[in-house]
């Protein structure tokens, strides 16, 4: 059973959210024979100052 965890800085809509699980879900079935029906997926939605590239927090001003 596939366990799929997508974080990231901020949000997505309820609409955006839905896409990005049909399209995972259905390359997992294509490319690995995973049923859609095993298939979760969770999303982590974090603050931006929860996130740091380069050293810097994502909310920071360059």
């Amino acid at each position: 059973m596939p366990v799929v965890t997508i974080k990231l800085a901020g949000t997505l809509t309820r609409e955006q959210k839905r896409k990005v699980a049909e399209e995972i879900t259905a390359t997992l079935a294509r490319h690995a024979g995973k049923p859609a029906s095993y298939t979760y997926i969770a999303f982590e939605e974090l603050p931006d100052e929860n996130w740091a590239i380069a050293g810097k927090l994502l909310d920071e001003d360059e």
